[in-house]
């Protein structure tokens, strides 16, 4: 290990403005300082290459894997003959450069204040070992999570198709396949009936989403990272993914007669009516938890028909929904009554259970790779500081 500073191995470099409008649509990532924020079709770098936040997202550390247009509120770094690009990225990682905030107004990253930190860096042999380890569960990590949009883009286009563009239907219609097993193609009509959302299957009904599910709205408290009561799901906690972290998710102080009036149960459905209103999660493990003042939790009948609605909550219809009904000018937002004061198509109880038969194993594919990243994740963090400081040595054949 050789002692040195930041400006010493890996001096920062200002990246370049690049306005909106003259970024010319192609395969090179945009990076301002809280990750990609457009294409281009010229890069500025060559390679693999770190990105450093330095005004706005202050700190945030980025690696693209291939040559990006890092611009003007940030600053890169990029490989070299003594320095391993990767290892930079969980080098500089792990110097908590977030905290070096030079500017109370606007928010800046000072490179001299940065370039002046001292480190320890290894061989350049031991710096590729190095980022070979990490990266690896950061790259199975980034596997799971496309992984998961994927199994949830599945369920997303299961659900249009049978509930929205009833084209299991259209098939029978037209004597065409279905395409899906016997007695799961048995539950569908083979007509259509007009109805106050225009032709919907025969036998089918139309309900407002209020006849389905009660609500509630959620507890006001102070969240804390420290487990100083049950986990406390906010809006941040359901507007980013399609799945709750639970390990992102903090704590709330809250006496015992107010758990039990807020705990979270599987099945159960929270709606943000404030911050970004329409956003919605399913609880789908049993966890101790409550929900915030900015949710509104919803309470149906059966697994079935929270799955059901949930469906219908991340459906284009109750998007443009939401988009029309949340009111204010300052910060929008859906009261527990509009948010449920939408009509949806609904299908015979058989069908319903048999569309959450076909989506439950997908959901709890979901939540097993989330707890899979969360332990690469804990593994990951472990190791860094360890591998960085030196205190875990690795061999090389060099």
């Amino acid at each position: 290990m050789t002692k040195t500073t930041v400006g010493g191995f890996c001096p920062f470099i200002y990246g370049k403005h690049l306005p909106s409008g003259d970024r010319r649509q192609g395969p090179v990532p945009v990076y301002g300082s809280n990750g990609i924020i457009g294409w281009h079709d010229r890069a500025l770098t060559n390679g693999p290459t770190v990105i450093i936040g330095r005004k706005g997202t202050v700190g945030q550390v980025r690696y693209s894997p291939v040559s990006c247009w890092p611009i003007d509120t940030t600053f890169y770094v990029e490989a070299s003959a003594e320095r391993d690009v990767r290892f930079v990225y969980f080098l500089l990682s792990a110097l908590g450069l977030e905290t070096m905030n030079s500017d109370s107004a606007v928010p800046g990253l000072n490179r001299d204040a940065a370039h002046s930190r001292s480190i320890l860096v290894p061989r350049i042999a031991e710096q590729r070992v190095i980022a070979d380890i990490l990266g690896t569960l950061d790259d199975k990590i980034e596997l799971n999570r496309q992984m998961n949009e994927t199994l949830e883009a599945m369920a997303r286009a299961l659900f249009k198709s049978w509930f929205i563009d009833f084209d299991p239907v259209r098939a029978k219609t037209e004597g065409r396949d279905l395409g899906l097993p016997a007695d799961i193609a048995a539950l569908f009509p083979d007509s259509f009936e007009n109805s106050q959302l225009g032709e919907i299957p025969k036998g089918w009904d139309v309900k407002r989403l209020a006849d389905l599910c009660s609500t509630q709205y959620g507890y006001t408290a102070s969240a804390a990272s420290e487990p100083v009561g049950p986990k406390y799901v906010r809006v941040t906690d359901i507007n980013k993914r399609n799945w709750i972290e639970w390990s992102d998710v903090p704590y709330c102080p809250i006496d015992a007669n107010a758990r039990d009036v807020y705990a979270l149960h599987v099945g159960d459905l929270v709606v943000a009516r404030m911050a970004d209103p329409g956003k919605s999660a399913i609880i789908e493990e049993d966890v101790d938890a409550v929900f915030a003042s900015y949710l509104v939790r919803l309470k149906t009948a059966s697994l079935a028909h929270s799955y059901y609605i949930y469906g219908f909550l991340k459906s284009d219809l109750y998007t443009e929904y939401a988009e029309g009904a949340k009111s204010g000018s300052v910060q929008a937002n859906m009261n527990a009554k509009v948010i449920v004061d939408v009509s949806c198509v609904v299908p015979p109880a058989t069908l319903m259970q048999q569309y959450v038969n076909i989506v439950l194993p997908l959901r709890r594919r979901l939540v097993a790779s989330s707890h899979e990243s969360h332990t690469l994740a804990a593994l990951r963090d472990t190791l860094l500081p360890k591998l960085m400081s030196g205190e875990l040595y690795v061999a090389t054949d060099q």
